[in-house]
């Protein structure tokens, strides 16, 4: 089953799962025997470490940017590795369609690109580099449709 997964670094791996044992093989990416599941979108779910924001793992700026992005508004902020599925109308995994994959593709190189922007220009506030980061997400996904 076609799945990512997204580093704190903002790197996207591709990867197939077993679709007879998805879900092990899930947590074994996520490092977590507790993985909690987003919906963020109708035909995605996040698999997100259950107690990362817990044990400090480092935060996930490409796997939020791309989730507020799907959701429209900015979520509660992601930590650690996160990967992303597909899921049928009926909740059921499945492999993850290829807009999405694109998706997250854009969405994580727009964060690295602006990281290492900021840099040399830091954004003027954390308000501000929130709005910077969500407007960059967007745009990537409504170019590449819902």
């Amino acid at each position: 089953m076609r799945a990512l997964r997204i580093d704190p670094d903002a790197t996207v791996t591709d990867l197939d799962l077993p679709a007879a044992d998805a879900q092990s093989s899930i947590q074994e990416h996520v490092r977590s025997d507790a993985v909690d599941h987003g919906v963020h979108h109708r035909r995605a779910v996040l698999h997100i470490h259950g107690s990362g924001q817990k044990l400090g793992l480092p935060q996930n700026l490409a796997a939020w940017a791309l989730a507020s992005a799907w959701r429209g508004r900015p979520l509660y902020p992601l930590a650690g590795r996160i990967v992303v599925t597909g899921r049928t109308t009926s909740g059921d995994l499945t492999a993850l369609d290829d807009d999405l994959v694109q998706h997250a593709k854009a969405v994580a190189q727009t964060v690295r690109d602006t990281l290492a922007e900021w840099r040399a220009r830091p954004p003027a506030s954390n308000e501000a580099a929130v709005n910077e980061i969500l407007a960059y997400a967007a745009r990537h996904v409504a170019s590449r449709g819902q």
